[in-house]
């Protein structure tokens, strides 16, 4: 007896951001404490799909294009990671461990838009806020990033997106380094 009907599936490609490797210390090198929080993301993309604009209003989540772990905590640990590089810091972290005294800069991401166009652009809409050591007032700020894709596989994609959270990573490293000086 055989059985008719079966074929087999495109095989599943992960993929994960990661801190861009073109991003360079902005400057001296400063022993700063550093905690990213938690990053919020719109919920439309918030799934292991990899979620992509194919019209005006028209998205499209792809069952075989899929990010490796949750994209909250992936954008997080890059941008913590981004940090590190432009501020020359060893104490950039995602977790609030104990900082031996030295006063601690908090950053919070919120990302309003984190658009993926296949062969065409990344785009990450992001509101930031850091609330220096001591300070009772935090200091906002807005990075709205967009990236051309190298190419048109997803990898050039995700490449343009890693581009672009350097862009906003290198905006809050800025603001930290302008108001360190104050």
């Amino acid at each position: 007896m055989s059985l008719g009907g079966c074929g087999s599936s495109p095989a599943s490609n992960f993929y994960r951001l990661k801190p861009d490797a073109t991003l360079i210390t902005m400057g001296t090198s400063v022993p700063l404490y550093v905690v990213v929080n938690p990053v919020t993301i719109p919920q439309l993309v918030d799934r292991q799909q990899i979620v992509v604009s194919v019209a005006d209003n028209q998205v499209w989540p792809n069952e075989f294009q899929r990010w490796a772990e949750p994209l909250k905590g992936n954008i997080q640990r890059t941008i913590a990671g981004n940090l590190a590089v432009l501020l020359g810091s060893e104490q950039v972290s995602v977790y609030a461990a104990d900082s031996g005294g030295v006063p601690i800069w908090r950053v919070r991401v919120d990302v309003m838009q984190f658009d993926s166009v296949p062969g065409d652009t990344a785009t990450i809409d992001a509101l930031w806020t850091i609330w220096p050591p001591g300070k009772a007032t935090p200091i906002a700020g807005h990075t709205l990033a967009r990236v051309p894709a190298q190419g048109q596989a997803y990898d050039a994609l995700v490449a343009a997106h890693d581009h672009a959270l350097g862009l906003v990573s290198r905006d809050i490293a800025a603001a930290i380094l302008k108001n360190l000086l104050r």
